[in-house]
């Protein structure tokens, strides 16, 4: 009789605890496949706009240094682009070894004050191998004449910030008083016509510098 007494007990006991078992089961199961949907759902979500994902980014941060030749300038040091950004212009360029040339070139007219001391300009700046298109014996006739320097230097200067919108379709008085013209889109621009900016949108503290392969060479 005690026997089956306790018998009686261990299926009421059973049947009891079998609820909160399947229960159990049943919420496990509940969460693995809100889990498994919570997580199809995430990978079939769109990309968002923060530039992480999709072709994005491969795009380049808007209002920054654009061009083939960029990828020359130093990565850091007074000659990266933040370190330019800190110095006026003739300073700036005197620490970017691609434009040795240039630097020379104003440093002979005098014209380092000039252009550190100017506010919100734009320059047009040669690279050296832009001068090494000069036959020599011209480049030093003209680095010896310092009224002929100065005219064509300053030929090279826009008294304004362009940012590259301006340069689509543009013509700009320069500080010597006679007009260039720009054309071009996206990441590709032309000055007058012959010389492509090749590193455009440098900032400096007082200016932006389009950096192009060819010198320019005012209208007699």
């Amino acid at each position: 009789m005690q026997t089956r007494i306790r018998r009686i007990a261990v299926t009421v006991a059973a049947v009891a605890v079998l609820p909160l078992t399947l229960s159990a089961c049943s919420d496990d199961s509940g969460d693995s496949a809100k889990s498994e949907s919570d997580s199809k759902a995430s990978a079939s979500a769109p990309a968002s706009d923060d530039g992480m994902g999709g072709s994005d980014t491969s795009a380049a941060p808007a209002d920054e240094p654009f061009g083939p030749a960029c990828s020359s300038v130093p990565k850091d040091g007074a000659g990266s682009f933040d370190g330019m950004a800190k110095d006026p212009v003739a300073t700036a360029a005197s620490n970017n070894p691609a434009l040795s040339t240039l630097v020379t070139a104003v440093k002979k007219a005098g014209l380092v004050d000039t252009l550190n001391n100017a506010e919100n300009i734009t320059v047009f700046a040669p690279t050296n191998d832009a001068f090494a298109k000069i036959p020599k014996a011209d480049l030093d006739k003209v680095l010896n004449d310092k009224a002929m320097l100065t005219d064509i230097l300053t030929y090279h200067v826009v008294g304004q910030k362009l940012a590259p919108k301006d340069l689509e379709s543009g013509s700009f008085e320069t500080l010597q008083k006679s007009k260039l013209t720009t054309s071009g889109s996206d990441e590709s621009y032309t000055v007058n016509d012959s010389a492509k900016v090749v590193c455009g949108n440098v900032k400096t503290a007082n200016a932006n510098v389009y950096i192009i392969d060819t010198v320019l060479m005012p209208k007699s």
